[in-house]
C-alpha cells in the first residue's frame, strides 16, 4: 500500500513544476516583463537546446541491453494502436470532401490536428518527474528503470513521430500557400490584365519588358515557365497589332475568341508522398532526432565496453538539461496568461482531454499489456504510468508549431493535479 510519506514525495515532485508555471503566469499577466515575441522564443529555446540535451542524457545513461521487453511491447502496442485508430478516423473524416473533389486547403488539416493532439494526451505521460516518486513509493526502487524505459522509447521514436506530423501538416500548409498565391498571377488576375494599347507601341521592347516583369513574378512563386509567359505577352502584342490595322477578318475573330475561351493550365498539387518525403527531411534535420540518435549510439557503445561519458561533457550537458522541464513549465504558464480566460481551451475540450488522459489511455495500455502477456507487478505499473499527467515536452511542440498548444497547456496544468488522486484509484483497483 502506499505510504503518507510517498505521496508526500510526489507533492514535492509536484510543487516545483507548479511554482515554475505560477512564476511565468505571473511574469506575463501581472508584471508584464515578457513580451508575446519574448515568451515565443524561451518556448524555441527548450524545444531546440533544452529538450535535446535532455533527450540525450536520458537516451544515453539508458542500458538498451536491459530492458524489459514485455513492457516496451506493450507500451508500443497501446500507442500503434492509439495512433492507427486516430490515423483511420482522420482518413473518414476527410472522405468526405475527397468525394465532391474539393480542393485541399488549410482546412483540410484540422483532422490531422486532432490525430496529434489527441495521440500525445492520451499515449505520453510525464514519466519522469512525476512517475518515479509515485510508482516508487507505490511498488519500489524497480519502477524507476522501467519509467526510464518507456521514457526512452518515447524520446527515440513518439515523439519524433509527432514532430513528423507537425512537419507534414505545416509542409501542406505551405503546399496550399503556394497554390494561393499561383491563383494571383493566373489569367484574369490583375497582373494579367494591362491593356494590350499599352504595350502596342513598341511591339519588340515593351514586350520584352512585359515578359521580363511576370517572369520575375513567376520565379518568386515557381509555378509557370519564363518561356510561357513570354509567349504570352508575344500572344497579345499580336492581337493587338492586327487590331490596329483594322483587320475584321473571321479567321482572326474566331482565333481571338477561342484564345480567350481556352481555360488556364491545371495546376498539379503535390502528393502525399511528395509533401510526406519534405516532411521526413526537416524531421531529420531537427535536434531532436540528433540527440536521440546519438544518445543510443553513446548507450550502446558505453554499456557494452563499460565506458563512462566525460565528467566535463557531462556536466556541460547537466547545465542546459536541468533547465527543460522548469522552462517548459514556465513557458506553460506566459502561455496561459496570454489567453483570456484560465482555461483557454474551454471546459468541454478540457474534459474530454481528461477522459482521454485518464481512462482511454489506461484501458488501452491494460488490454495491449493483457495481450502481450503481462501480469502481476509488471502489468499494474504499465497501467498505472500510463495515467500520469500529459508530458510538459508536448505543450512545448505543440507551441513550437501552433497547433493545439491550449489544449496541451491545459492537459499539463490540470493533468498534474487530477493524477496523484487517479493513479491511486488505479493502484487500489489493480491491487483487488
Amino acid at each position: 500500500m502506499i505510504t503518507g510519506s510517498a505521496v508526500y514525495h510526489v507533492v514535492e515532485a509536484m510543487a516545483p513544476l507548479y511554482t515554475a508555471a505560477a512564476l511565468g503566469f505571473a511574469s506575463v499577466r501581472w508584471l508584464k516583463a515578457f513580451s508575446a515575441e519574448q515568451c515565443a522564443g524561451i518556448n524555441h529555446f527548450v524545444a531546440i537546446y533544452a529538450v535535446p540535451v535532455l533527450i540525450f542524457q536520458m537516451v544515453s545513461t539508458n542500458n538498451p541491453y536491459a530492458m524489459n521487453g514485455r513492457l516496451v511491447a506493450a507500451d508500443t502496442l497501446q500507442k500503434a494502436v492509439m495512433l492507427i485508430g486516430l490515423m483511420a478516423w482522420a482518413a473518414w473524416e476527410s472522405r468526405p470532401s475527397r468525394r465532391r473533389g474539393s480542393k485541399v486547403s488549410a482546412s483540410a488539416a484540422s483532422p490531422l490536428q486532432w490525430v496529434v493532439t489527441a495521440f500525445s494526451v492520451a499515449s505520453l505521460p510525464n514519466t519522469i518527474i512525476m512517475g518515479v516518486p509515485l510508482l516508487g513509493g507505490m511498488y519500489g526502487p524497480v519502477s524507476k528503470e522501467l519509467m526510464k524505459q518507456i521514457v526512452v522509447m518515447q524520446f527515440c521514436v513518439w515523439y519524433n513521430v509527432v514532430i513528423f506530423i507537425y512537419e507534414y501538416m505545416a509542409a501542406r500548409r505551405a503546399a496550399t500557400a503556394v497554390d494561393g498565391v499561383s491563383a494571383k498571377i493566373s489569367p484574369g488576375s490583375p497582373g494579367a490584365e494591362t491593356p494590350p494599347e499599352k504595350i502596342a507601341p513598341s511591339a519588340n521592347g515593351s514586350a520584352a519588358e512585359r515578359a521580363h516583369e511576370v517572369t520575375v513574378n513567376i520565379e518568386i512563386t515557381e509555378i509557370v515557365p519564363a518561356s510561357t509567359a513570354q509567349k504570352g505577352v508575344t500572344d497579345d502584342s499580336t492581337t493587338t497589332a492586327l487590331a490596329e490595322e483594322g483587320s475584321t477578318g473571321e479567321d482572326a475573330k474566331a482565333a481571338a475568341a477561342k484564345e480567350e475561351a481556352a481555360p488556364p493550365a491545371p495546376k498539379t498539387a503535390p502528393s502525399v508522398g511528395h509533401i510526406a518525403l519534405k516532411a521526413g527531411k526537416k524531421v531529420l534535420k531537427i535536434p531532436n532526432t540528433y540527440a536521440s540518435f546519438l544518445g543510443l549510439i553513446w548507450s550502446l557503445i558505453a554499456f557494452k565496453c563499460g565506458i563512462k561519458m566525460p565528467k566535463i561533457i557531462d556536466d556541460s550537458l547537466f547545465t542546459i538539461q536541468t533547465t527543460a522541464v522548469g522552462l517548459s513549465m514556465f513557458a506553460s504558464g506566459t502561455f496561459i496568461a496570454r489567453q483570456s480566460r484560465f482555461v483557454p481551451c474551454g471546459y468541454t475540450i478540457a474534459s474530454m482531454s481528461m477522459v482521454l488522459k485518464f481512462l482511454i489511455g489506461p484501458v488501452v495500455m491494460l488490454l495491449a499489456s493483457l495481450a502481450i502477456g503481462m501480469h502481476g507487478t509488471l502489468l499494474h505499473i504499465a497501467v498505472v504510468q500510463a495515467a500520469l499527467p500529459l508530458a510538459v515536452t508536448s505543450f512545448v511542440y505543440a507551441e513550437e508549431y501552433k497547433v493545439h498548444a491550449d489544449i496541451m497547456s491545459t492537459g499539463v496544468i490540470l493533468g498534474i493535479f487530477i493524477s496523484l488522486p487517479v493513479t491511486i484509484v488505479y493502484y487500489i483497483l489493480l491491487g483487488l
